[in-house]
């Protein structure tokens, strides 16, 4: 997730060739100094590829626009695109974008350069986990300077949430971005940056309301405990995703924690194409040996809520009244004894420590799960490469979600097609319920047929959710506008603020 160059930039000849920002300890006046999880040797430029953190997220959103953006209650909501209506089949959309919206260099923003935009995400599938999979874009057209005519390969009702994700849009013709970014319509415009560094400055053409800072620092830092010391060290002004006992630190030295509910899951991933966890009845006994409450206190320090297995339960068609799932030690060893495991079963349960105790979870979850038979072996692996080299590979890990659409989990892990079927999961009446949900017009019916889908997961998919862990971010005293969202929205800065 992260680069570009702009008009600004361009007497710097891109980042790489500028000099590098030191971290400036008490912080000029009308700057904000923001640490994000991230590394700089991960860093992309390209905003249509991969985007792997959210260091990158925050650079691009505040270079480029997006079309849509998720609201409070996760539905999405303007941006570039101010409407968006299907025709009777919802596989026609008609999208409207601002008239107003102009690059960096001047030029205007056209639906030209948005549909160029959205089919160069379409042909980096591979890299995005195929955001653009749901259109057909072969067949849709820039209509006028500002419509979109967007086709999709079937009855898709979900469109504007479709483009909530990454939908960042450059200028037609682009295409080399190994120099760094390039020029965007969005808020803030990079002046320059070295590897871990980016310094954005305000963007006064932007159509949206002015940012109340000028400038804005984004540095990325995988460790969650130097991102918290950064900020009380005060050599940052803002840190994303701290520890909990960081936070409680911060609080402690007059800091100010800002808490995001439903932001961080670390789901156990159990595939289901794989011994022993091919078997249901052994996926099941993990879900029953799980101590759920004990996992949400020494990995959240209690911040948060109990997990019951929905893998995205802050999205508005996840299932309210289900009854919590909650340890059964007695029933799940009866389980493994029934799969033919009842003198246990050895495997390899890995983790990382990208974010914050996932090391912790992985432990715990060792140790709960020996008390059924599952004699788990810890492997810990690198932060930087682990969602490159475990994620989606290794049949029993501890993953990450935080914040994300259902159907985006959909699109990248639950299909047949799916880029990243962890769990292998695959089931053909699921699907057709699916490709069901996603034909009805009517708002409420297709949310609850998307929660039924979400219900059959849980009950019989391949995750493990034993917990739903707030976001803890930690602010400096007068920092203000610091965004509530969670996932892709918790990218957007732009109304972040310091008052010295």
């Amino acid at each position: 997730m992260r680069r570009l160059l702009t008009a600004g930039l361009l007497a710097c000849a891109v980042l790489a060739g500028c000099a590098g920002p030191a971290p400036t300890a008490a912080g000029p006046a009308d700057t904000v100094r923001y640490v994000a999880p991230g590394s700089g040797g991960t860093a992309v430029d390209d905003p249509h590829g991969m985007l792997p953190a959210e260091s990158d997220i925050v650079r691009m959103a505040l270079t480029y626009d997006v079309l849509t953006v998720p609201g409070d209650d996760g539905s999405p909501q303007p941006r570039l695109a101010t409407s968006w209506t299907p025709d009777p089949t919802l596989t026609r959309w008609t999208v409207r974008l601002r008239d107003d919206a102009v690059f960096s260099t001047g030029a205007k923003v056209r639906a030209a350069d948005a549909l160029f935009s959205l089919r160069r995400m379409a042909s980096k599938s591979a890299e995005n986990f195929g955001r653009m999979a749901m259109f057909d874009l072969a067949a849709s057209r820039a209509t006028d300077d500002t419509t979109l005519t967007l086709v999709t390969r079937a009855p898709y009702a979900e469109v504007g949430t479709a483009l909530m994700g990454a939908t960042f849009v450059v200028p037609e013709g682009s295409g080399d971005f190994t120099a760094g970014l390039v020029p965007g319509s969005g808020p803030f415009r990079p002046v320059r940056s070295d590897a871990q560094t980016t310094v954005f400055e305000r963007n006064d053409s932007w159509w949206g309301p002015r940012p109340p800072s000028r400038v804005i620092e984004v540095r990325a830092l995988a460790d969650p405990q130097a991102r918290a010391q950064a900020v009380l060290s005060g050599e940052a002004d803002l840190a994303g995703s701290v520890p909990p006992t960081a936070a409680d630190q911060g609080a402690a030295a007059g800091l100010t924690v800002v808490r995001k509910p439903g932001a961080t899951m670390y789901p156990l991933v159990m595939r289901t194409d794989t011994a022993p966890f091919s078997d249901p009845r052994v996926r099941e006994a993990v879900r029953l040996g799980v101590d759920r409450p004990q996992l949400l206190d020494a990995v959240f320090g209690g911040k948060g809520v109990l997990g019951n297995d929905l893998i995205t339960p802050t999205d508005p068609s996840s299932p309210r009244d289900l009854p919590q799932t909650e340890r059964d030690v007695p029933r799940a060893r009866a389980l493994m004894a029934q799969a033919g495991l009842a003198g246990g079963v050895d495997v390899t349960l890995h983790t990382t420590t990208a974010y914050p105790g996932m090391d912790t979870a992985a432990t715990l979850l060792s140790q709960q799960l020996a008390e059924i038979g599952v004699r788990a072996r810890i492997e810990v692996g690198p932060p930087d490469t682990y969602f490159s080299s475990v994620y989606g590979t290794e049949p029993f890990y501890v993953s990450f979600l935080g914040g994300i659409p259902f159907l985006d989990v959909v699109r990248v892990a639950l299909t047949p097609g799916s880029p990243t079927n962890e769990t292998a999961w695959a089931d053909p009446s699921w699907n057709a319920q699916l490709a069901a949900a996603l034909a009805e017009p009517d708002t409420a019916k297709r949310r609850a047929g998307l929660g039924a889908l979400q219900t059959r997961l849980r009950d019989e998919g391949g995750y493990v959710v034993w917990g739903v862990g707030d976001r803890l971010d930690l602010a400096a005293p007068g920092v203000t506008g610091v965004s509530p969202a969670i996932g892709f929205g918790a990218g957007f800065l732009d109304r972040v603020h310091r008052d010295r």
